[in-house]
Formats: C-alpha cells, structure tokens, sequence
C-alpha cells in the first residue's frame, strides 16, 4: 500500500522524500525499503538526467559507524555502490585499520547522484538531496558519523570552516558525535596527510567504547 502511494504521488510530481513522517511511522525495514525507492526513482533536479543509476549506499542497516562522502564518482554511477576504485579501496584500509569492515559500517555520500565531471555539488543539489541522507541516519541510528570531505561536513556542521580547523575534535549532529577527516581521493593526492587522518580514525575506537550499546 505504501509503495503504491509512493508511485501515485510521483506521478503526480510530488517527490516522495517528502513522505518522511510515514516513512517514519512504519516499521524500520518498511522505511527502509521505502527510502531506497524513493532514491531509484527521484528526479529533483538535473543531476537525474545524467545519471546511470543512483547510488544509495552499503553497508550495515544497523551500524555503528556512518561514512559519509560527498558524491558518487564515475566507478560509483557505473556499479551503484559507492567509494569504489582507487579511493574506495583506500578508504576500505582506513577502516581495516581500526578493526573496521565495509560490512559493518554504512557508506554512503551526500548526493545519490554523480555530478559532471566530478565538480563539486551545487547548493540546490544538497538541498535537494539531503533530506534523504537525513532519513539514512534516522534509520540507521549510528553512535558516530564521518563525514570526509569538506562537503558533507560543511552540510552537517552547517558551517564553512576549513578543514583544517574541522578536523582533530568531536563535533555534533542531532546529538550523534561528528569526526571530521580527509576524503581518500584527498589522500591520494596528498598522501603525506595520510596520518592525520589515521589520527582522526582513531577517535571513533576512542568514541565507541564510551557509548553505551
């Protein structure tokens, strides 16, 4: 019923985002389910026309730890899944290097869709798009986030900041702690920058065994 509900509205133009509080209202594999639909078929703005398919992201429906990047890449649009290629592996050894798997955090980016040439989202591309991150994270429920890049830490902070004076602390985001670290193609390019950002993975260990389960 509430997929058909889904489908009349977008019929009608009406972008199913919107359907957030009974989104909220079912169960949360109901919601979940509803939320990856509503991605698949969303056209809110012109990133839609361009696309192969969207990227919702993976990972654990219930994890501990969220990552958040900035937006799907060539590789990305082409699979479906995000940070694969270069940079997802390096981010895959990021985490492996504080005991951490693909599979037991979610990834996902701040737009479901890849932008032209890889240039950084609009502002009425974030604003169209986030509020399906926003639903992510109310489902999920993660202890901590990371967001890398400046992108989503700058929507998340809803400050501009300069990464450099973002990363090395714990910040906030509806009460859920925020690191703050460089994205892995970054590092690829600047890989000298590799240990601070070694340094801020660490402070989710740190964060994790001070919140309770």
């Amino acid at each position: 019923m509430q997929t058909n509900k889904i489908a009349y509205l977008q019929a009608m133009g009406i972008q199913t985002w919107q359907l957030k509080h009974a989104i909220e209202t079912t169960d949360d594999s109901s919601g979940w389910d509803n939320l990856r639909l509503s991605v698949e078929s969303c056209t809110a703005c012109a990133l839609s026309k361009g696309r192969t398919q969207t990227v919702f992201g993976v990972g654990a429906k219930d994890a501990e730890v969220m990552v958040i990047g900035e937006a799907p890449g060539f590789y990305e649009d082409q699979k479906g899944e995000p940070f694969v290629g270069q940079a997802g592996q390096l981010l895959t050894a990021m985490l492996a290097a504080i005991g951490l798997t693909r599979e037991q955090v979610f990834i996902t980016n701040v737009l479901k869709c890849r932008t032209p040439d890889n240039r950084d989202p609009h502002p009425e591309e974030i604003s169209q798009c986030t509020p399906f991150l926003e639903q992510q994270i109310a489902l999920i429920k993660p202890k901590v986030l990371l967001a890398l890049g400046k992108i989503p830490a700058h929507y998340l902070l809803k400050e501009t900041a300069p990464m450099s004076a973002l990363r090395g602390q714990i910040h906030h985001y509806q009460n859920i702690p925020l690191i703050v670290t460089y994205h892995p193609a970054y590092l690829l390019r600047m890989p000298k920058e590799k240990k601070k950002a070694f340094e801020d993975l660490l402070s989710i260990n740190r964060l994790l065994k001070t919140i309770p389960n």
